[in-house]
């Protein structure tokens, strides 16, 4: 299926139904006054959460959404049936942006999440309602309301719990590969990812985080060299940035530090908050690599100021993978368990959104 995170739909809920004029005819009851019953609401358009979804690319064929209009009412004081509300599916993760003003409308967070884009039109009073002491025969009604209209632009970032950065061929692909179930294309030449790939990394039945892969990052993609920078929004929602570094010295041109240095500088440009984002190192292809090779660089990164995590891994052997995440499980654990402690501190306070 094609990657598609981005589209723009246009959205338009129910008209009401009008109020119905009619008066009561019966035999033996010449005056039997007003009857026009009401119409009925519009349906309104929400935006639904649906697990099954993880790209927008439905909405390259249909961008017309409308629900149905409420139905006028008639005699004997009947009302109108109501339309039905219409309901879209989106995947997680999906920010929903008003196209004319830029206003973020909200965040389809959460496997249940629910956003009312367009509200239906109200229902038209049929003249029954202005029935009075003084207007026993009553010719007034009113008619339904138009339903809201909006043009709506989507922007999906994937949810995952770690991202994977690193140049072209540092190996990312395949370290998801052999880590879980995703199977994105690998190969022996750069650029081979072209869109985010999830895959689910399972240590045990209750044990297991999502890990998300885009298109590696070159130099100058700050200013809109490669395809990596455009995917990088898909990796803000991470709680941790796992850095690949290639170390086997096929090219002999290429230097592991620079490499480093290169995507530090890249990230930074772009988003100094997700710069800022915790990242750990990860030194792979090892198995291709000399050990005083590798130490050698560990040091040099040291010496440059580099403090944080760093690890040794072969995706394509194995070797350090299961350490690598069980680290980051535990990791992410204590995450989880701060962030938990942190909300019942503040006594779980917070305004409400728009979602349901």
């Amino acid at each position: 299926m094609k990657f598609v995170d981005e589209a723009t739909i246009n959205v338009d809920a129910g008209k009401g139904g009008d109020g119905c004029l009619s008066f009561r005819r019966e035999k033996y009851i010449p005056r039997g006054g007003p009857d026009g019953g009401d119409g009925g609401d519009g349906g309104s358009v929400w935006l639904e959460v649906d697990p099954g979804l993880n790209t927008l690319v439905d909405f390259r064929f249909k961008r017309r959404f409308r629900a149905q209009n409420g139905q006028p009412g008639a005699g004997r004081e009947r009302r109108g049936k109501s339309g039905e509300d219409l309901v879209v599916r989106v995947p997680e993760g999906t920010l929903v942006y008003d196209a004319e003003t830029g206003e973020l409308l909200g965040d389809m967070v959460g496997a249940e999440a629910r956003l009312l884009v367009a509200r239906g039109g109200w229902h038209g009073l049929g003249n029954t309602r202005f029935k009075s002491s003084i207007n026993r025969a009553p010719r007034r009604t009113t008619p339904g309301t138009p339903g809201e209209h909006r043009e709506l632009r989507l922007e999906l970032k994937l949810l995952a719990d770690v991202g994977l950065l690193g140049l072209p061929n540092a190996g990312k692909s395949t370290l998801i590969r052999a880590v879980s179930a995703a199977r994105p294309k690998v190969a022996d030449y750069p650029f081979t990812t072209l869109v985010p790939n999830l895959g689910v990394v399972r240590l045990g039945t209750d044990q297991s985080f999502v890990i998300a892969d885009i298109p590696g990052i070159i130099e100058g993609a700050a200013e809109g060299a490669g395809l990596g920078l455009r995917f990088l929004k898909h990796l803000e929602r991470t709680r941790l940035l796992l850095h690949l570094v290639d170390v086997s010295g096929f090219d002999p041109e290429r230097d592991p530090l620079t490499d480093f240095d290169t995507i530090s500088r890249e990230l930074e440009q772009h988003d100094s908050e997700l710069a800022a984002r915790p990242r750990w190192v990860v030194l792979n292809k090892i198995d291709a690599a000399q050990t005083d090779a590798v130490d050698a660089l560990e040091q040099r990164l040291r010496e440059a100021g580099w403090d944080g995590p760093l690890y040794r891994v072969s995706a394509v052997t194995g070797e350090g993978c299961d350490a690598l995440m069980w680290a980051i499980h535990a990791w992410l654990t204590a995450a989880r368990e701060k962030d938990q402690d942190e909300e019942e501190n503040d006594g779980g306070s917070g305004e409400g959104d728009e979602l349901e």
